[in-house]
């Protein structure tokens, strides 16, 4: 079997919203695959099912071939999780949490060290400190090592970087990187859309649905239409104006830009003419690379 996780039809619903709507991907053993999406996309809902913290309403799901409503004991053991929020001890040290979460699997520190060694190092100059001083990044790596002190085959991460400093964040990638090195299958959800080149491949995902599957570099691939980026003053009247003018399908803030999708027949200077008649200056406008936040807006709008 060279799946870690099997997900086939999932749907969940919390009375009248839909959370799941039939979700359906496998991730492979030793594989990084990334949930891109916002937030109320139905990532963390997903998780829990998979933690065995919640039952679908449909579909089925296997982790490591073990089903998360009938073998949930099995996947207890062998899925580290570590969900959006800080949920550590707070009051307890950093060598008290992670102690505590090594008894809870009957294991030691000593027993899986070599595993958690270059996450821990960096944090146990500190290891009396307790979990709910430390910053935001040194937080995160202690929820890491406590996710895997009881060396897990399949880790699950919902959105494990948010509220993170940028630097912070890189280096935690890095770590996941060196994990899925070591043989460690990995499911991580994430709002930033920058850090899906990072992942072997993805699933973009909103309101519940996955909107499309595959590497970072395929997934760009699926914008195939002329995409520009646009400025000048008054950026908010502009934005307004732009998505009423002719050629043009959809224009989004993207930054200090806006990004504007366009037909084939969309003139750059014909449109600068009209806005600068409608009293629009400084107009910049030249021709971009799509990323894969501009493919996410193409399917959310569009589809496939």
């Amino acid at each position: 079997m060279n799946t870690a996780i099997q997900i086939n039809g999932l749907t969940k619903r919390y009375g009248k919203l839909t959370a799941l709507n039939n979700v359906s991907f496998e991730v492979m053993k030793g594989e990084l695959f990334g949930l891109i999406g916002p937030d109320g996309a139905g990532k963390s809902t997903l998780f829990r099912i998979l933690t065995t913290l919640l039952v679908p309403d449909y579909g089925r799901a296997k982790v490591d071939g073990f089903d998360v409503v009938t073998d949930y004991r099995a996947i207890r053991k062998r899925v580290g999780y570590m969900p959006g929020r800080f949920s550590l001890y707070p009051d307890l040290s950093i060598e008290e949490n992670l102690s505590f979460f090594a008894a809870l699997f009957g294991v030691s520190l000593q027993d899986n060290y070599d595993l958690i060694a270059p996450i821990y190092r960096q944090i146990e100059p500190f290891r009396k400190r307790k979990a709910g001083k430390l910053s935001g990044g040194m937080k995160q790596k202690l929820a890491l090592c406590c996710a895997l002190i009881h060396r897990p085959s399949v880790l699950l991460l919902d959105e494990p970087t948010t509220g993170v400093d940028a630097v912070s964040r890189s280096e935690f990638w890095d770590m996941l990187f060196e994990l899925k090195q070591k043989g460690i299958s990995i499911l991580v959800s994430t709002p930033y859309m920058d850090e899906a080149t990072r992942c072997d491949r993805i699933a973009l995902c909103n309101k519940g649905e996955i909107l499309g599957i595959d590497t970072p570099l395929k997934i760009v691939a699926l914008f195939n239409e002329p995409l520009y980026a646009l400025s000048g003053e008054r950026m908010y009247e502009l934005l307004l104006q732009t998505r009423c003018s002719k050629g043009v399908r959809e224009c989004y803030t993207f930054g200090n830009t806006h990004h504007m999708v366009t037909d084939i027949q969309f003139k750059p200077e014909q449109f600068i003419a009209n806005l600068s008649e409608q009293g629009f200056q400084k107009i910049e406008i030249y021709p971009i690379k799509p990323g894969i936040e501009d493919v996410f807006m193409k399917l959310m709008h569009y589809g496939k």
